[in-house]
């Protein structure tokens, strides 16, 4: 009989062992799935071009040296804000770095504004109630539109404005590419706003704009402001005196529900607002541009000398 009392009692304690080891099991499973959710890395992407590649690399940096957020590194994304952007919407990547001026009147469609505070202030609300999608702080520097000529001209015509350009424009060469000539916003508007009348003017391949003007073949091209060749070619940007182009100040944008599931990353990527200026960044694309220094090398480099590391 005893012996009997004690196998009932032996098989209730194992069936009880089983029960507890299943439902630990099943537990374990639930915190399992929600730390994998927890860690799921956050996507930072960039465009295919020097600048993005470095600034790129800066935002996943500061990521993975002051957060334990994991990150996934996807960039250099062909076609640029047009699969960039509808892949923020979905929710495919999670943080960018883009451009005041694209986003407002490329991804927006608006008219421009002239006033750049104002711009970037009217795309940061459009993008958080249109996609809710947050813009951070810019990091300073505008690479937009812009002319440039070699530094011996700038010097011997005294020329530090659009407007100056055009009291000597008359003795001068100006060279771009084909699309220039044929964008609402390209030559005969800005010629007609600067009075601009060239003795001659060319069109040539995007790529042989610095070739030409470092060979003496033009005396002004139109450039990207940011642009690395600019330092190597040793030319000099022009203010745009009248605001005839838009302004394309960087920054950081996020997905706004990444913000909330992590909200240490507007403190870690916060840092760089106002650290870049144009010459700073004109630099680092000539690192990558001419010196084919690695992106990540460059920018990590920067973050140091501004002690953000």
């Amino acid at each position: 009989m005893n012996h009997t009392k004690s196998k009932v009692i032996c098989i209730v304690l194992l069936a009880l062992l089983l029960t507890f080891s299943l439902t630990g099991c099943n537990n374990n499973g639930g915190n399992g799935n929600e730390e994998a959710a927890a860690n799921e890395p956050v996507v930072i992407a960039s465009k295919p071009h020097a600048e993005q590649y470095i600034l790129g690399e800066m935002l996943a940096i500061l990521l993975e040296e002051n957060t334990d957020i994991p990150v996934t590194r996807n960039f250099g994304i062909a076609g640029g804000t047009s699969n960039l952007h509808p892949a923020m919407v979905s929710g495919e990547i999670d943080i960018y770095p883009e451009y005041t001026g694209t986003g407002w009147m490329f991804v927006l469609q608006r008219d421009l504004i002239g006033d750049s505070r104002e711009m970037f202030e009217a795309v940061r609300d459009e993008y958080q109630d249109e996609f809710n999608i947050t813009w951070l702080e810019p990091y300073g520097f505008n690479n937009t539109f812009t002319l440039a000529i070699p530094a011996e001209l700038a010097e011997e015509y005294d020329l530090q404005t659009f407007s100056d350009l055009g009291k000597v424009a008359e003795n001068l060469i100006f060279g771009a590419e084909f699309d220039f000539y044929e964008r609402d916003d390209g030559f005969d508007a800005l010629a007609e706003t600067y009075n601009l009348n060239f003795k001659e003017t060319r069109e040539m391949d995007i790529g042989l704009k610095y070739q030409s003007i470092g060979a003496g073949e033009v005396d002004v091209i139109n450039a990207f402001s940011t642009d690395g060749q600019i330092s190597l070619f040793d030319l000099v940007v022009l203010e745009d005196d009248q605001g005839f182009f838009p302004t394309y100040y960087a920054a950081t944008m996020v997905r706004t529900d990444t913000l909330e599931k992590y909200p240490e990353i507007a403190d870690a990527l916060g840092v760089l607002e106002g650290q870049i200026s144009d010459g700073e960044m004109t630099e680092m694309n000539y690192q990558v541009d001419e010196l084919n220094r690695d992106a990540a090398d460059v920018a990590r480099e920067f973050l140091e000398s501004k002690g953000l590391l």
